[in-house]
């Protein structure tokens, strides 16, 4: 079993939703954690309520992973405040939804930028601390990355393609000691998409339940490696 134990983190869009869960889930794990988001107010507001969970510490940092020397600053910060990068959880994530009539090439090259290209950034940035650590990588895909719907035609080709970025990146960085996971969630009670999450949303999976999977995935033996992993509700709604 891997102790994770004064580890640290990096963790991008981390201010709410899954990001959130998972870092509080560190938090009570003594870990270190730095996370990101684009706006000051929101990242701030997160930190304070985070620095009331658990033993560990938790820094904000105001970065935008569409913009790669920005992953870059992110992790020359963390590293200034604790000397090591030890995980990547590459979380950062936005949708848009609507059909191929209606979308929009801003919404387009928003959606890959965010949820494809900034994966790319964020581990580029973080390769070569995570190299000196024999670390973690973990990104957050969705089921939308192997089943795809109408309306999803940039979400689906944004997680088809973060999925398969993963998979192949597994297997470049292994031989380097470096563990490479992607999680599929199905439908989590967040505010993404602007959702606001109430008591409606109690069959959902919640972001306790992703940020507990993490724990235990960082913290199973190292020669181990469950590198796909699907999550869904136990017991949706009938439709």
């Amino acid at each position: 079993m891997r102790n994770i134990n004064d580890k640290t983190a990096l963790i991008t869009g981390g201010s709410k939703g899954i990001g959130y869960g998972i870092t509080a889930a560190m938090l009570h794990e003594n870990m270190k954690v730095a996370i990101t988001g684009r706006t000051k107010d929101t990242l701030d507001a997160a930190v304070k309520e985070l620095k009331k969970i658990g033993t560990g510490e938790v820094l904000g940092v105001v970065s935008d992973v569409r913009d790669y020397e920005s992953l870059r600053q992110a992790v020359d910060t963390l590293l200034s405040a604790w000397g090591k990068l030890d995980v990547l959880i590459a979380n950062a994530g936005v949708g848009h939804f609507g059909s191929i009539f209606d979308l929009t090439p801003d919404q387009w090259n928003e959606t890959i930028d965010t949820n494809l290209t900034g994966v790319f950034h964020s581990v580029k940035a973080s390769l070569p601390e995570l190299k000196k650590t024999k670390g973690y990588i973990i990104t957050i895909a969705s089921l939308a990355g192997t089943n795809f719907f109408a309306g999803g035609a940039a979400y689906n080709a944004s997680k088809f393609g973060l999925v398969g970025f993963t998979q192949a990146m597994m297997l470049d960085v292994r031989q380097e000691g470096i563990n490479v996971s992607t999680i599929m969630p199905g439908s989590v009670a967040t505010y993404f998409n602007d959702h606001t999450p109430s008591e409606k949303d109690s069959w959902k999976i919640q972001i306790e339940d992703i940020g507990q999977m993490v724990v235990n995935l960082l913290q199973l033996d190292p020669r181990t490696l469950p590198s796909k992993i699907e999550v869904r509700p136990s017991l949706p709604p009938n439709k």
